[in-house]
């Protein structure tokens, strides 16, 4: 039976607990159907040999290190990432501070030092453009060929397609960013969230007669400027409203910073919550400039009801 899940912060901790382990590494931002296909054939060997299914993943970003120009715009937190980890039947996670120090290690260091020495490592399953060790020198041959030296197995699995498009955190950020957030979720195997504190918003939806919700969001990577039909609910509460989404900075009444502002298609039904999580399911439509207030305030409703609409058929097909 696997045993509890545990989340270690620095190789000190790892000490004599780690080992014996199917191990993957890498950053793995946003757990998306690429790495979820590496962990579940790092359950699958652990679970064959009894070895602990584990994974070794980095903060900050290795980019963030050695080359901060060149540092993604993250989708997803530590604590994030090992949380989806943990459902997807991974049992540990060394969520390791990465540093210049670190960065110097060799391959076979690397290899000698961390994967075998400090966390047991008995398999290492890898994707196929896995690199590691000082300036990215050790590639997958080489891990391979060290796993001979060293005592473990190495696994390489394919990248994974989908609609002609290589599965990456990457290409998901590219996505989000563009708006296509159908696409994106298709890619992560889940809907993109957004959550965070609500805050007070410009009272344009108490003139609508429809409760808002506005959300200061803690992500990096926020989906294009536009309307989205979403979902909004309470973390770790049972409230879940149908909803429409505005990402915009509001032209229509002179622009400004960017807010995220959900309509909610349900009652509120109790207090306003704290925090919401905001689910993008789809998108209706660019932010534009109306001419009046009253434009702006039929165009909402006319979203609400397309969105109604969006919502009403994907129950349908549950």
């Amino acid at each position: 039976m696997p045993g509890d899940f545990r989340v270690y912060t620095s190789l000190d901790e790892t000490a004599g607990r780690f080992g014996p382990s199917a191990i993957s590494i890498g950053n793995f931002d946003g757990v998306h159907a690429g790495h979820q296909r590496l962990l579940r054939k790092v359950v699958e060997i652990g679970r064959e040999h009894g070895w602990k299914p584990s994974v070794m993943t980095f903060d900050p970003h290795p980019a963030r290190v050695v080359a901060p120009e060149r540092a993604p715009r993250l989708l997803s937190s530590p604590a994030e990432r090992a949380e989806w980890m943990r459902k997807a039947g991974i049992e540990q996670v060394l969520i390791l501070p990465f540093s210049h120090s670190f960065s110097q290690l060799s391959a076979e260091q690397f290899v000698a030092q961390v994967l075998t020495a400090r966390l047991g490592a008995r398999a290492v399953v890898v994707g196929e453009n896995f690199r590691f060790g000082r300036d990215h020198l050790g590639d997958t041959r080489l891990l391979v060929s060290l796993g001979e030296r060293y005592g473990y197995r190495a696994e390489v699995v394919s990248g994974l397609r989908l609609r002609g498009r290589m599965v990456s955190s990457s290409e998901v950020r590219r996505l989000i960013e563009a708006g296509r957030v159908s696409l994106a979720a298709r890619m992560l195997g889940r809907v993109y969230t957004l959550d965070g504190v609500v805050v007070p918003g410009r009272g344009i939806g108490s003139r609508l007669t429809v409760p808002t919700l506005n959300l200061a969001p803690a992500a990096e990577v926020l989906p294009a400027v536009g309307v989205y039909v979403t979902r909004t609910r309470e973390p770790g509460g049972a409230r879940t409203w149908p909803s429409v989404t505005n990402v915009g900075r509001r032209p229509t009444f002179g622009g400004g910073d960017l807010t995220i502002e959900s309509f909610l298609l349900a009652p509120l039904d109790g207090p306003t919550p704290e925090r919401i999580a905001v689910e993008f399911l789809h998108r209706l439509r660019a932010e534009r400039k109306f001419d009046t207030p009253e434009a702006l305030r039929a165009q909402v409703l006319r979203d609400a009801e397309r969105a109604r609409a969006w919502h009403r058929r994907a129950a349908a097909l549950i």
